[in-house]
């Protein structure tokens, strides 16, 4: 079982009036730029340190800073918009939501999580574990506390391995059974299956949206980009093992989802890039801490 908390963040980049698009959505004649062509979009795409990749997990390395981390106002309740942009389904989060420790050199905040998906319930996750593809991966995007947007994050290069974001992503595999912390998410889906729409999800937690914080304590590391333009490589990803069950028909809802271009919403992943020599870490965390009291930064 594999789950991961990561960063992300889909911008919208535009060159000689043609938009940066999936691999599902390009065609003949069209005018839209799949992953091949994203450098051309914005060069950092190019770069030797991009995002997704495949884990090969016999050549991760163990790496004993990599310690539990502690999850503070993910129980809290809050409200929150829950938008089709066009790219992904997007929810914001409240900045009293952090995340420290596990080698991380200052506490990350939340700013949003979003999702990629397969069709049907078939292969959609960005990144891959021994080569295997999940159908669906969510992304929990922090900055660090002290900066007040993604944008000034970005601008970030100080540091080996935390340049700006905590990032969280799940994988989720098809249970028999429905998860009944995801019907918030699941009901809203009627209501925003074309672009550019929105409705509220109210009094849901970001504990109601991931593993049990005790089954979080085995993790894979490495520096990365965002797996969108522009393609920065200032991310800190943190890939978890154990993932979040939801059943076939949950899945299927998010096929209802549409992109800009009327097209459905699937297949929103970007192939896996190349390591280039880069390191990929391990664990070997067996305890998890969860503090409830606020914290003061």
């Amino acid at each position: 079982m594999h789950l991961f908390i990561s960063f992300f963040f889909a911008i919208i980049v535009k060159i000689q009036g043609a938009d940066w698009c999936y691999q599902s959505q390009v065609t003949c004649g069209g005018n839209c730029i799949g992953p091949d062509g994203w450098p051309t979009v914005a060069g950092a795409c190019g770069g030797k340190a991009q995002s997704p990749i495949n884990i090969v997990t016999r050549r991760t390395l163990p790496d004993e800073r990599l310690t539990p981390f502690t999850f503070t106002g993910y129980q809290e309740a809050f409200h929150s918009l829950i938008t089709n942009n066009g790219r992904t389904v997007q929810v914001d989060l409240p900045a009293t939501a952090k995340v420290h420790g596990g080698d991380l050199a200052v506490p990350y905040k939340a700013i949003q999580l979003h999702l990629h998906l397969g069709k049907d319930g078939g292969p959609g996750s960005e990144h891959t574990i021994d080569g295997e593809r999940y159908p669906m991966e969510l992304h929990i995007v922090n900055i660090k506390k002290e900066y007040n947007s993604l944008d000034e994050a970005l601008k970030d290069l100080a540091g080996v391995g935390v340049l700006g974001f905590f990032t969280s992503g799940f994988f989720y595999e098809q249970s028999g059974s429905s998860n009944k912390k995801y019907e918030s998410i699941i009901n809203a889906l009627n209501s925003i299956n074309m672009p550019s729409s929105n409705t509220t999800l109210s009094d849901v937690s970001l504990d109601m949206f991931i593993p049990s914080q005790s089954n979080m304590t085995s993790y894979f590391r490495y520096q990365g980009s965002l797996t969108t333009p522009p393609c920065e490589e200032a991310v800190v990803w943190t890939v978890f093992k154990n993932t979040i069950p939801l059943s076939r028909q949950q899945l299927d809802a998010f096929s209802r989802l549409q992109f800009a271009d009327g097209k459905p919403m699937v297949g929103t992943y970007r192939p896996v890039q190349p390591l280039n020599g880069r390191p990929v870490y391990r664990s070997g965390s067996q305890v998890i801490l969860v503090s409830t009291l606020p914290l003061s930064y």
